[in-house]
């Protein structure tokens, strides 16, 4: 028996200076469409920091790490950047397995990645 997985939930912060998305749940090919809508309304509003949130990720495939490899590729056309806080292990793994780890800056969490831009917590 089948058992229907839930969506993956996608929550959307925009800050003066960074466009946080953060996914929860497992990212793969029959969950990928909430978290490519974000990043597509991301890059349409004209981001050019967009900081993936992967704390709440249990699970990524290929088809999660190609869009993040492909929003990263169309931020940086307009000189900006796509970067990864928190990735769990699992998440981690896909990461340094495909060596997408040297792609992206990767921060051990959400406030040392706003930090990083002087963002802080209490925005």
């Amino acid at each position: 028996m089948d058992v229907p997985r839930p969506e993956l939930a996608v929550t959307v912060q925009v800050h003066p200076r960074v466009t946080v998305v953060r996914p929860e749940g497992e990212l793969d090919h029959d969950t990928v469409g909430p978290l490519r809508e974000a990043l597509d309304a991301a890059l349409a509003d004209g981001a050019r920091r967009v900081v993936v949130d992967c704390s709440g990720l249990a699970f990524c495939d290929s088809t999660g790490l190609n869009l993040l490899l492909r929003t990263r590729l169309a931020v940086q056309g307009r000189g900006g950047a796509v970067e990864l806080a928190a990735p769990g292990p699992v998440v981690a793994r896909i990461l340094q397995v495909t060596g997408a780890d040297e792609l992206f800056t990767v921060h051990p969490g959400l406030a040392e990645a706003l930090a990083a831009d002087g963002e802080g917590e209490g925005e």
